[in-house]
């Protein structure tokens, strides 16, 4: 049986729920709920175990704090076995647009610093990321803000059709693979239906 870790980035905390940095956390947790999956808290980690199509994906939201996330994913790494190329990582990208999603295999941190932090821990860059795009609409300086604030109203059905496809992406990375998925979506527009 194949074993995925599908590991989210975010921040625990109230305040922090809902923010366009814990974005990977909201994907993370739709994934896990559709599959009948629950989260307990565990080492370093919220962590729900759920099995589909014959694979285990072991989910995990670090409790770490962003800027440590490396620590989590390297345990939960060690304890299940799963090889790196077997772990997705859904984080927030300033860089794209609100309609894109980006998949890559590998590449560097960008600035994002629960990437910064996992490179370091790992001492690489060259594992699966899931970039979902949040856009930059923010004033010179004003990028931690914009990054820890909550959606506008208008963002909201955008955001919550790209966290169903992204749903959908991890299932693709795990059945047809990194490559064939990609190419799939990594051209797509993600902006709502109709």
């Amino acid at each position: 049986m194949s074993k995925f870790l599908i590991v989210g980035l975010g921040n625990i905390g109230t305040e922090y729920a809902g923010t366009r940095h814990n974005i990977g956390f909201d994907v993370v947790h739709a994934f896990a709920s559709k599959h009948g999956g629950s989260f307990d808290t565990d080492r370093l980690a919220y962590k729900a175990e759920v099995k589909w199509k014959g694979k285990t994906f072991v989910c995990i939201c670090p409790t770490t704090y962003m800027n440590a996330s490396g620590r989590a994913f390297k345990y939960w790494l060690d304890k299940t076995r799963v090889p790196l190329e077997q772990t997705l990582t859904v984080l927030d990208d300033l860089a794209l647009p609100l309609e894109k999603i980006r998949l890559r295999a590998a590449g560097s941190a960008a600035g994002h610093n629960g990437l910064r932090d996992i490179e370091a821990t790992l001492g690489t860059n060259a594992y699966p990321k899931l970039r979902f795009g949040i856009g930059n609409q923010y004033p010179k300086g004003m990028q931690a803000d914009f990054v820890l604030s909550k959606w506008r109203k208008d963002e909201i059905p955008v955001v919550e059709y790209k966290i169903s496809r992204s749903v959908e992406i991890i299932e693709s990375f795990a059945a047809i693979g990194i490559e064939k998925t990609m190419s799939l979506i990594n051209n797509q527009l993600f902006a709502l239906p109709g």
